[in-house]
């Protein structure tokens, strides 16, 4: 006899078509979902943009960050960006922004570079981040065990050649170590990448014409903070 299955009955045949027919229109509502989905204005002020990154970091530290689905909002941001804060951080591949504040894609405006120090390119990414995507809060971000402010301090204190263009990275951070050495810390890489830290927020709140107005009036809220390899927790400086 033959050990074939049965053919299958109306009933089930009916059955099948309606799942097949649910899971089609499951995955076409998903994709209207990415399609039609607004980006949120992010224009919420200094203030509540800085505790939003608090907020989600806390989450990140403790092993509670947001499960996200990234196709959400994928076509809305081909339309535009906006970010509600930017993040002058080291280049460091230990520090992801995204993931340290528990963000996702369009949340923040990023910009990275060794040594988290503000040149003129990083400046004027930060103006364009501000003056044209209103971006209301700027942090720059500092972390633990920086390569590239223990190579300043090298430079210093031992006289290290470095090759290629490295020694104008080290010039960069040299006044934040000069600064931190006066202090005579007991951490001297610790107090150099806050001092490093807090040189940025000056440079950037005292910048004519863009940075320094809108800091003034309060358009724009620039702060610092350095991170914790150890322990993902980001300290406000």
């Amino acid at each position: 006899m033959c050990n074939c299955p049965p053919f299958p009955t109306a009933a089930s045949r009916r059955r099948f078509l309606g799942g097949a027919a649910a899971l089609a229109a499951l995955a076409s509502s998903g994709r209207a979902l990415a399609a039609d989905t607004p980006l949120p204005d992010n224009r919420i002020g200094g203030d509540a943009a800085l505790q939003r990154l608090v907020q989600g970091n806390a989450r990140y530290v403790s092993g509670q960050s947001t499960q996200r689905d990234f196709s959400v909002r994928r076509v809305a941001r081909t339309r535009g960006q906006k970010p509600f804060a930017a993040i002058l951080g080291c280049a460091d591949s230990r520090v992801s922004p995204e993931l340290a504040f528990d963000q996702g894609p369009g949340d923040l405006f990023v910009v990275r570079l060794a040594g988290n120090f503000v040149n003129d390119d990083a400046l004027a990414s930060l103006e364009f981040a501000t003056k044209v995507l209103e971006v209301p809060l700027i942090m720059v971000l500092g972390h633990t065990s920086c390569g590239a402010v223990a190579a300043s301090i090298k430079v210093l204190q031992e006289k290290t050649k470095l090759p290629g263009h490295l020694p104008s990275l080290a010039e960069a951070i040299r006044p934040a170590v000069e600064a931190a050495a006066r202090r005579q810390p007991k951490d001297l890489l610790a107090a150099a990448t806050a001092q490093n830290v807090r040189h940025g927020v000056a440079r950037l709140t005292t910048s004519a014409p863009i940075l320094a107005e809108m800091t003034e009036r309060g358009a724009v809220k620039v702060v610092g903070g350095v991170y914790d390899l150890a322990t993902g927790k980001i300290g406000l400086v």
